[in-house]
């Protein structure tokens, strides 16, 4: 077989691509950012669950009601949209979220917060966020919990907890039956 410029030159790109499309999917590079990345996986009653996040820091601010406003959209993190992946149909809170990836943005409020799952998970902060494509609203409670200085989630049993300076932000979640 006889290789032409123009059968290599498209070898190559192929090659290339493979490589780049990949990494378009994951969040980018964080060496040079203020707040890492993060990333949790974990295992709710046979589903996997992935969240991945900006990791914002204290850095001896005031955080609830100063720098996250109470009563606004908040991406949840820094940088990109917080994302989360469900392998499988899950209830949420008792509500029904079909498996997929989604945006997590959250409304922040002193005795109550509202945790969205948005169907638009690639986005910059919360600029573009848009109400009409929201998969699900929930409401939860906020508890006191032991100061955190880097933003976090985590897995703790049937709950995803979103901890961040004194406070710990739990999501009840069950498979779908």
């Amino acid at each position: 077989m006889r290789c032409t410029k123009s059968s290599v030159f498209l070898i190559l790109m192929i090659v290339v691509l493979l490589g780049v499309v990949p990494t378009l999917a994951q969040r980018g590079d964080d060496a040079d950012r203020a707040s890492k990345n993060g990333k949790t996986d974990g295992s709710i009653e046979g589903v996997d669950v992935t969240l991945e996040y900006g990791r914002p820091n204290v850095k001896s601010r005031t955080i609830w009601g100063g720098l996250v406003p109470y009563g606004e959209v908040w991406r949840t993190g820094a940088n990109e949209a917080t994302t989360f992946t469900i392998s499988k149909d899950v209830m949420v809170e008792g509500q029904e979220l079909a498996a997929g990836t989604y945006g997590v943005f959250t409304i922040p409020g002193e005795s109550e917060w509202v945790v969205i799952f948005n169907k638009v998970p690639d986005q910059w902060g919360a600029m573009k966020y848009d109400e009409a494509e929201d998969a699900l609203r929930v409401t939860v409670e906020p508890e006191a919990a032991e100061f955190v200085e880097s933003m976090e989630f985590g897995i703790d049993g049937s709950d995803m907890v979103l901890r961040w300076e004194n406070l710990a932000v739990p999501v009840t979640i069950t498979a779908a039956n």
